[in-house]
């Protein structure tokens, strides 16, 4: 039963498939990834929610049915591997075989049925490969992550590519909910002394951000999305103020969830421990001072895959090269993406359009996903690429940029007719970011209707200024590509810019 998948058109092939089994205090974990990258896609993700980590604290051992749970996944992680023709196999545990009596024994045995060796991180490793994983996963991030798991909670402080000295806690939901006996009110007590000698690094206005990473944690914040209805069910930058989430992870400390509202959409085996992830949360927040929290779906998985790529690809920006990937499978000519870049950066430029850095790549990558949706009907064409922009498992951007980059797109198939585009993206939205979808939405139609979304025309258009405004100059090769329709587009852009957009032939 090895290796049954081949090379397919719709994957990118190489250096993958890569397994990454992560066996922690609360749940044991089998990722496939497709392949080496600085974006990594899963091919296959699957935990058990074993609980490793009960009892540790208080006996110092796993327990046997918890250990039995987790070999027997543990031999199902085994076949799937072989399956799935993994050329690599990466094995971490964390705190429950790190501290218990019977890890060594259990490690062992591990060993054995994944015929593989078993790393056990030690509490600053999984502090560092948390910290990867958040650098892999966001775009320039500054702040503390914060990895709580079963056993022990790390925290470590970032700033964009490199993460500071970690420190561990014994924190994590099932070792605190045992030590306070189930009693949210005791376990806020324990949270707060545990934290209490703990220097916070001295962090300026403007980079007090929390991220957080950990499944318990993620249960809080999607508990957080479904009760105020936001539109976008992404945990990956799901963003809120300190202040609302304090208030909020005071509100839901109550034992197993009971009477909260929407607790139902949290799985019934994580319910026991949200509460205890909520006093955690909430002490976190108050002792750094924290401005805002942010939820990661990236950690110690995506951590050890990152700190294994060249310094290089390390730095190439995460939205790029996701929505290049994207492009290389979806679109009719990847080329023609490429050439969109260049064109569109002379044309902004050219129309003093001001951008941040950060507007930019955006730009560049909606460039990129223009026609990832070319084999739709027409008429669906703009909604499907929304759909797939604006809930694909892109890192490196926040809601309000997937909203630019799904709105761009539309705009581009649909037209620029504002009551159509989706009420979610609208949602969404900063006034300044839907203005600028708009107006690359404007251009993206004009250069698809030029070069039919192939490569090698676009370079061949002139970009230039005029007293009156801009104009396209198609000169005497491309002549024939004049008509009606090409100058309409170019009048909705240069309404769109408030100037004159000319098709010139020579």
């Amino acid at each position: 039963m090895t290796g049954q998948f081949k090379p397919a058109r719709g994957r990118l092939n190489g250096s993958g498939p890569i397994a990454v089994v992560d066996i922690g205090s609360n749940s044991v974990r089998l990722v496939i990834y497709e392949r080496k990258a600085r974006t990594p896609t899963m091919l296959f993700n699957e935990k058990l929610l074993a609980g490793l980590g009960k009892g540790v604290a208080a006996t110092g051992q796993m327990a046997e049915e918890s250990v039995r749970l987790a070999l027997g996944e543990l031999a199902r992680f085994r076949a799937l591997i072989d399956h799935t023709g993994c050329k690599e196999i990466h094995i971490v545990a964390t705190a429950a075989a790190r501290d218990a009596k019977n890890g060594p024994e259990f490690v062992l045995q591990v060993e054995s049925s994944l015929s593989a060796p078993v790393r056990i991180l030690d509490g600053s490793e999984e502090a560092y490969y948390s910290a990867l994983g958040v650098i892999a996963g966001f775009w320039q991030p500054r702040g503390i992550v914060g990895d709580m798991g079963g056993g022990s909670l790390e925290l470590v402080e970032i700033d964009d590519k490199s993460a500071g000295l970690g420190a561990t806690f014994p924190l994590g939901g099932l070792r605190l909910s045992e030590e306070a006996e189930g009693k949210v009110a005791r376990a806020r007590k324990i949270a707060e002394a545990a934290l209490r000698n703990y220097e916070w690094p001295d962090l300026p206005p403007g980079e007090r951000t929390f991220y957080a990473v950990g499944g318990t944690w993620r249960s809080l914040g999607r508990l957080h999305l479904m009760q105020n209805n936001y539109p976008l069910h992404v945990m990956h930058n799901y963003e809120i103020s300190a202040e609302e989430a304090i208030e909020f992870c005071r509100k839901i400390a109550v034992p197993n969830l009971e009477g909260i509202e929407r607790s139902e959409v949290v799985s019934k085996q994580r319910r026991p421990l949200v509460p205890f992830g909520a006093v955690v949360m909430e002490q976190v927040l108050m002792a750094m001072k924290a401005e805002r929290l942010v939820f990661s779906a990236t950690g110690v998985r995506e951590g050890l895959l990152h700190e294994k790529l060249p310094q290089e690809i390390q730095d190439h920006d995460p939205v790029i090269e996701a929505a290049r990937e994207l492009c290389t499978l979806r679109a009719r000519s990847p080329e023609h993406a490429e050439e969109l870049i260049a064109w569109t950066d002379k044309l902004f430029n050219l129309l003093a359009i001001e951008e941040t850095a950060n507007e930019t790549r955006l730009r560049h990558a909606a460039c990129l996903l223009s026609d990832i949706g070319w084999r739709a009907h027409p008429d669906y064409r703009g909604e499907q690429s929304l759909n797939i922009i604006s809930n694909a498992s892109f890192v490196g951007l926040d809601h309000a940029s997937r909203a630019y980059l799904a709105a761009a797109v539309f705009y581009r198939h649909q037209g620029l007719r504002e009551g159509d585009l989706s009420p979610v993206i609208h949602h969404l939205f900063t006034d300044r970011l839907r203005i600028r979808a708009k107006v690359l939405g404007a251009t993206l139609r004009v250069a698809s209707l030029l070069s039919a979304s192939m490569a090698g025309l676009l370079p061949k258009v002139g970009i230039s200024r005029t007293h009156t405004g801009l104009s396209l100059d198609l000169g005497k090769d491309l002549a024939s590509l004049d008509g009606e329709r090409l100058r309409k587009r170019a009048g909705q852009l240069g309404k769109t810019i408030d100037t004159v957009i000319e098709v010139q032939l020579g």
